[in-house]
């Protein structure tokens, strides 16, 4: 009987609930900048809303059903659409993200969107921001974003 020997590079991914994947090849490159989610989630909201009161989607049970989430999680990003049009301004160009989690979430931003005053919005968002680091809200300017 002859003895083989086989070289492969693989690595290791962390897949959901911690539980490691072996994949062929080499690590993937990391991504060096991405748009926030709150930025892509705020995107998404004003699409469904135009999609409802265009009448392409009966309601948002249906988005829901449609793009396997709960119908909590969309009213969770449909909220953001309740936000004054100068707070959804500002989440739509936050600067990329480098690394890590995202500091703004759909989180802290819910008791925002279930204010209905913009101006009372306006000022707790003025509070949240004075919270956040500058890097969350203010791209660098020594460095080139890529186009």
């Amino acid at each position: 009987m002859k003895a083989y020997t086989v070289t492969r590079t693989v690595h290791f991914r962390r897949g959901r609930r911690d539980h490691n994947h072996l994949r062929r090849g080499g690590p993937p490159k990391p991504v060096e900048r991405r748009l926030p989610r709150v930025a892509r989630l705020m995107a998404l909201a004003i699409h469904f809303e135009e999609m409802v009161a265009r009448g392409e989607i009966e309601d948002y049970a249906t988005v829901a059903r449609l793009g396997q989430v709960s119908r909590a999680r969309v009213t969770q990003i449909v909220n953001l659409a309740l936000l004054a049009p100068d707070i959804q301004e500002e989440l739509l160009f936050l600067p990329q993200t480098r690394r890590n989690r995202d500091v703004l979430t759909t989180r802290v931003l819910q008791p925002l969107a279930r204010e209905h005053s913009w101006r009372r919005q306006r000022a707790m968002w003025a509070r949240l921001k004075a919270r956040l680091p500058a890097s969350a809200l203010v791209a660098d300017a020594s460095e080139e974003v890529p186009a």
